[in-house]
């Protein structure tokens, strides 16, 4: 395959702003990657992200949602998730203590990604974790 030749396939999915809608999210995700080794923490990933669009955006609000994309190619699993805005402020990794109930799940998902990277989109904010399939003995980027 060319190195500038794209294979990936790109799956959707928006969800109500609810919280059980974190279990769906988490499933689809799943499905999707049944069978990948990067598929437990591709889930931890979209789990955590759900979660803050809900809790932390308009996304949980009344009539509020959020919406996943899920990219995949030979080099990536990437993970986005989209929250409805009104947050005020860009999402970012806080470093708390292990004893805090709130604020750790963006600093989890920059330890499990390879990369994590935050855009403003419509009024909100895109979160997208890339998980790269493979990575050089020592981490670092993909062979």
């Amino acid at each position: 395959m060319h190195e500038y030749t794209s294979t990936a396939r790109v799956w959707g999915l928006t969800c109500p702003g609810f919280p059980e809608e974190v279990s769906r999210a988490r499933r689809w995700t799943r499905d999707i990657l049944r069978g990948s080794p990067l598929a437990e923490d591709a889930e931890l990933i979209v789990s955590e992200l759900s979660a803050n669009a809900i809790l932390h955006t308009a996304s949980g609000r009344e009539a509020g949602s959020f919406h996943l994309a899920l990219a995949v190619s030979s080099q990536v699993v990437a993970l986005s998730v989209t929250d409805g805005g009104g947050a005020g402020t860009a999402p970012k990794v806080e470093h708390r203590g292990q004893e805090a109930e709130h604020g750790r799940g963006l600093g989890m998902v920059s330890a499990i990604a390879h990369r994590v990277v935050v855009h403003d989109s419509d009024g909100g904010h895109t979160v997208t974790a890339e998980l790269f399939t493979r990575v050089r003995r020592g981490g670092g980027h993909p062979c």
